[in-house]
């Protein structure tokens, strides 16, 4: 350090001398400085955690603030609905019911002479309405065709500078085709996570919403620009049982009980479940494995079904174990080639006293 000469007045000198200390306190402040950030760090990742301490009414109090912002900021959210033919009914009940949050903009799916799309997305007159606006894409994949047409809107969407984009698919058409066991099959779950991830940013990933996925390994197969969000219609069921005389959940095979038994934890509840064993030769028979049906009021729950026949055979051993009623509940109604109407009164498969589907696949139900 070199000296201070003795003609620099008293006040610059005592400048100097503070402007010193400063410079060699600065690393001193500088870990305070960082010491304090993290210490802050910690106390906030902490809120977040209930804790079984002495604290914990605080921590659950801290975190319960925290979620009442976090959701009513969501439902403060505005959104911009765009939606395929398909949904177009679904996305005017959401604008009728919550008029100050979704704005619905309809959009013209039309095909030219050659086949080809000609599609007039809503939003875009008099000018680009949906620029910095939260989009919500109401989407249904029930054929390739209309698949590839959505997919062509959803990637004009994310070029129209939105602020972000979520697509809600409630049933994931490819979710049961995510492995193969003979070389040169498609694994069409892999392929679509594939187009999904590689759609165009705007910034912030896609969110993808989809209802009871058939395996939940299909959320780790997207990458890049899309990510799942996995959610369930049990709540629905669970309203439905509340104002029943249901006393007892049956699944038709164990992959269904330890998927959706935990959602019923907080519910009274007898658990049943059931599952195929090998006869004679390669036929197989359903059999009751765990659980008493007898004199039980039981609704089967599983994700989805296509003919139904694991449902009804299911259905029929838990009457002769001497249930006193079946229902039965899937997300997901396929019934490809109208195969619903074997379980309607007077099919050979009515042994249902109710049968509760969703409108996941609103071409069906």
């Amino acid at each position: 350090k070199k000296p201070i000469p003795s003609h620099v007045p008293h006040q610059k000198k005592t400048r100097n001398r503070l402007q010193m200390r400063l410079l060699a306190l600065s690393p001193t402040l500088l870990l305070i400085l960082l010491v304090t950030l993290f210490c802050r760090i910690r106390v906030m990742v902490a809120s977040t955690v209930c804790e079984h301490n002495g604290d914990s009414s605080n921590d659950q109090m801290s975190q319960c603030k925290m979620w009442n912002r976090r959701i009513s900021k969501r439902q403060s959210m505005q959104y911009r609905i765009i939606s395929a033919e398909a949904c177009e009914t679904m996305a005017k009940r959401i604008e009728e019911a919550h008029p100050d949050r979704f704005t619905f903009h309809p959009t013209k799916w039309s095909k030219f002479p050659d086949g080809t799309d000609n599609i007039e997305i809503g939003g875009f007159h008099p000018h680009n309405l949906l620029s910095g606006e939260h989009v919500l894409f109401l989407a249904s994949f029930h054929n390739n065709d209309v698949t590839m047409s959505q997919f062509q809107v959803i990637i004009v969407l994310l070029q129209s500078f939105v602020e972000s984009l979520t697509i809600v698919l409630p049933y994931y058409p490819v979710g049961t085709m995510e492995r193969v066991t003979k070389e040169g099959t498609v694994a069409t779950a892999a392929t679509y996570a594939h187009m999904f991830g590689s759609l165009p940013s705007c910034g912030r990933p896609t969110r993808l919403m989809v209802y009871d996925i058939h395996t939940l390994q299909n959320r780790f197969y997207l990458h890049g620009n899309a990510v799942a969000s996995l959610q369930t219609a049990i709540p629905l069921l669970k309203e439905k049982i509340k104002l029943s005389e249901i006393d007892a959940i049956a699944f038709p095979d164990d992959g269904a009980a330890k998927r959706f038994s935990v959602l019923f934890s907080d519910m009274d509840l007898e658990i049943i479940i059931c599952g195929k064993t090998r006869g004679e030769g390669d036929t197989r028979h359903i059999v009751i494995t765990d659980g008493n049906a007898e004199g039980k009021r039981i609704v089967i729950v599983d994700d989805l079904v296509q003919t139904g026949g694991t449902l009804y055979e299911c259905g029929k051993v838990l009457k002769e174990a001497g249930a006193l009623s079946v229902n039965a509940f899937v997300t997901h109604a396929v019934f490809p080639k109208e195969s619903w109407k074997r379980f309607a009164l007077g099919g050979d498969r009515a042994c249902f006293d109710k049968f509760w589907v969703t409108n996941s696949i609103p071409t069906v139900t």
